[in-house]
């Protein structure tokens, strides 16, 4: 299966801009010492095209995306930060 997203270019006036699925749903629960997110479609796709800007090359480290229940998350959410950092690379071995 392939599937194209679009990305919002990233300028440093501007900042990272967020493109939204309709109708997208997330909510961020924990679960003992896990954290869960459950998302509707929309919601994964969103969730998705968030990680895949904040990749880009431009985005300097440090940049972060903050949600919450006030601007994207389902009420009684738990917040989430998702923060570009050059952590060191892991071997994955399949």
């Amino acid at each position: 299966m392939k599937v194209e997203i679009e990305l919002e270019d990233y300028s440093k006036e501007e900042g990272i801009k967020l493109k939204w699925e309709n109708g997208f749903n997330i909510r961020v629960e924990r679960e003992g010492d896990e954290v869960l997110i459950l998302a509707n479609k929309a919601g994964l796709i969103s969730l998705a095209n968030h990680l895949l800007t904040l990749s880009q090359d431009e985005v300097l480290e440090g940049t972060h995306i903050h949600l919450d229940e006030y601007n994207s998350l389902e009420e009684n959410s738990l917040d989430i930060i998702i923060e570009k950092s050059k952590l060191e690379k892991r071997m994955v071995i399949c």
